[in-house]
């Protein structure tokens, strides 16, 4: 795809998704010709920082193909140095316009999180630095008096967009001036389906539209 802005980044991945759900899925720039054109170097339209669960593959659910995504992925899309230094790389040096945050239901590390706050549980080795760092979006969750695992997973999508802005002036920046946009979207494993959970720097009509769209047939 050539250089082009947030809004028409996010209606390819919508419209790869519709797609994908619909079961014909187009698997574009996935060619000989496209491995060859992309090997001076790469020009991706979206960074995806997605879960690392094995049934989250961005560059499947959303049809798209090589070169066309940035995809960053740790467990429960939990954000550290490196991963804020890949996100500003894609934006900045490779030009991406658009930071998707893919969160997905029956996540296993907000449920490990929900676990540890709710019973004191405690796990081993590094998944507990993995789950401490999810702790923050539960708890948000629980004070604002939710309960189901769908609003738990949805407050971590918007934990993370949050905690990307914050963190990162340089994508701060670009958002404020209208050159990137950081978008949440929660997956549902069975359906195939991506909906929108939260937006940032893109046009007031486009998350509505997204929404209604973005789920499918």
């Amino acid at each position: 795809m050539p250089r082009t802005s947030p809004a028409v980044a996010l209606d390819a991945l919508v419209a790869g998704n519709k797609r994908f759900v619909s079961g014909i899925p187009e698997h574009p720039n996935q060619d000989a010709a496209r491995r060859s054109e992309l090997a001076p170097g790469q020009d991706p339209f979206a960074v995806i920082l997605g879960c690392s669960d094995s049934r989250l593959a961005a560059e499947i659910i959303f049809d798209q193909g090589l070169g066309d995504l940035f995809v960053v992925r740790t467990a429960g899309h939990v954000v550290g140095a490196e991963v804020l230094g890949s996100v500003e790389y894609a934006t900045n040096v490779l030009g991406a316009r658009l930071v998707v945050v893919l969160g997905h239901d029956s996540c296993g590390a907000v449920a490990a999180a929900r676990t540890a706050v709710e019973h004191g549980s405690t796990a081993g080795g590094f998944i507990r630095d993995v789950v401490e760092r999810v702790t923050p979006s539960v708890l948000a969750a629980r004070a604002a008096g939710l309960t189901a695992d769908s609003e738990f997973v949805d407050e971590h999508i918007r934990h993370t967009v949050d905690l990307l802005l914050d963190r990162s002036r340089l994508l701060s920046q670009q958002v404020e001036a209208g050159e990137v946009a950081v978008v949440g979207l929660g997956y549902a494993l069975a359906e195939g389906s991506a909906r929108l959970v939260t937006a940032r720097g893109i046009d007031d009509h486009v998350p509505a539209l997204v929404e209604a769209d973005i789920q499918g047939p």
